[in-house]
């Protein structure tokens, strides 16, 4: 009995020890996908999930202005309607009447009803949102490149701090190595052997962060790009050289007045204020044109007694009118007025501040790019001193004079001085994609003008 008990728990023991001893099948999604810079920049000019929800904002834009334009036209109704009574109805002398009628008409109908002023300054307005909108797209366009090309820089960073990484695992596993000899010969201090295995074990924890960082890198590009994040992108540069910056040239003045000129926000806000100002002019002004309304109907009248269609015979009726709303809407109204003036001011003010905001992000880009290129200049002075340092305490080991403390903190002194190299030399791209962006003269997607490539 007791062996029957055991039975069910064996049972799922076997089966979990096949689950942990079936290998994992890997998907085609985690095999490696080569990603080049020019890529990137397409792929987020053409599948952008933002750039596509501001173009179907251009296309309700335009559509909302084809609305408008049409209120100008006239609109054609084509239709029939059966009419029938029964008991009382009131004579036109006044004299109740028991009657039962009934009554079938056939016919079309040209309406018009125009509000001149309220029509014209309305399409005025829509064509200005309609600038708006496109420009919009532009701006959200520039946005997206400038956020793909910051998150391929990030990748090629990680990828390049994992290659730094297992570079330093390698050197200090050789090491490692040979330590572990002088140990055994009894020409080495044993202490020193578990100290450079601790460096080992440092180093593959460093690797394993590294490669965590490159992945979430990976995906954050691919969810950018619009593409299935489980796909496992790969940037095709090993390390990108420092970006050349002809646009940047010039004082700082200069460069702010350029993106004032050239940032597709500033033509978007002042569009916008346009619109404001035409509705602004509406407010006022439309409620002096008068509205007209005019309609001609043409068709067939039949009808008799009872259930009775007969005596079909062409009916026609027209009349035109005109007039002016006095109130709400019309003449005389105040709110629509105040209202107007207040979105006016808005849009100013969000022009003023958009200004601001420009100029700070020239200013603090161009900052930016200044001190990263001297930075460049003084990690490359600081790498080629470190692997100095460590190939001198290698040539001392070599001679039977090393000092494991030294030829390790050697070691970990260039590892940083690469990763530092590699983090200044990312953040310098960025940065001058950054100032690009804040100059609006981004490069054209799919184009690699002005890259140098080391």
């Amino acid at each position: 009995m007791k062996a029957l008990r055991l039975l069910p728990f064996l049972a799922g023991l076997m089966l979990a020890s096949s689950f942990a001893k079936a290998p994992k099948e890997k998907t085609a999604n985690e095999e490696p996908q080569t990603i080049n810079l020019a890529t990137a920049l397409r792929l987020a000019g053409a599948q952008n999930v933002e750039i596509k929800l501001v173009a179907e904002k251009v296309v309700l834009a335009r559509a909302e202005h084809h609305a408008v334009q049409q209120q100008y036209f006239p609109w054609l109704a084509v239709g029939a309607g059966y009419h029938g009574h029964q008991e009382n109805i009131q004579a036109v002398d006044g004299q109740i009447l028991d009657v039962e009628k009934s009554s079938l008409d056939l016919g079309v109908a040209v309406k018009a009803q125009l509000e001149i002023g309220e029509t014209y300054y309305r399409s005025l307005a829509a064509r200005q949102l309609v600038k708006a909108s496109e420009h919009a797209l532009e701006s959200q366009r520039q946005t997206s490149l400038h956020a793909a090309a910051r998150a391929y820089f990030d990748l090629v960073r990680a990828q390049s701090e994992v290659k730094v990484a297992g570079e330093a695992l390698h050197i200090a596993s050789d090491y490692e190595t040979q330590v572990k000899r002088a140990v055994d010969a009894g020409i080495a201090f044993a202490g020193d052997a578990y100290r450079i295995q601790t460096q080992v074990a440092a180093d593959e924890l460093s690797q394993r962060q590294a490669q965590e960082i490159r992945r979430i890198a990976a995906a954050r590009l691919a969810e950018i790009l619009h593409l299935d994040s489980t796909v496992n992108l790969v940037a095709a540069d090993e390390a990108v050289g420092p970006l050349k910056l002809s646009p940047a040239a010039g004082a700082l003045p200069g460069l702010v007045q350029r993106a004032l000129r050239d940032r597709p926000e500033m033509h978007m806000t002042a569009a916008q204020r346009e619109a404001a100002r035409t509705s602004r002019d509406g407010a006022k002004y439309a409620p002096l044109f008068p509205a007209i309304s005019a309609q001609y109907s043409y068709g067939g009248l039949a009808g008799g007694r009872g259930t009775e269609i007969a005596n079909y015979h062409e009916s026609s009726d027209y009349g035109i009118g005109i007039y002016w709303r006095i109130g709400p809407g019309g003449l005389f109204d105040r709110a629509r007025q105040e209202s107007a003036e207040s979105r006016l001011r808005s849009t100013e003010l969000d022009a003023d501040k958009l200004r601001d905001e420009i100029a700070r992000e020239v200013v603090e880009s161009k900052t930016r790019v200044a001190s990263l290129a001297e930075q460049l200049t003084i990690s490359e002075r600081i790498l080629a001193s470190a692997q100095k340092t460590l190939e001198l305490s290698r040539d001392r080991k070599e001679f039977g004079v090393g000092i494991v403390a030294e030829t390790i903190q050697s070691e970990q002194d260039l590892t940083r001085a690469r990763r530092e190299y590699l983090g200044i030399l990312a953040s310098y791209n960025q940065a001058c994609f950054t100032l690009r962006w804040a100059l609006g003269a981004l490069l054209d997607p799919g184009s690699e003008k002005g890259r140098d490539a080391k």
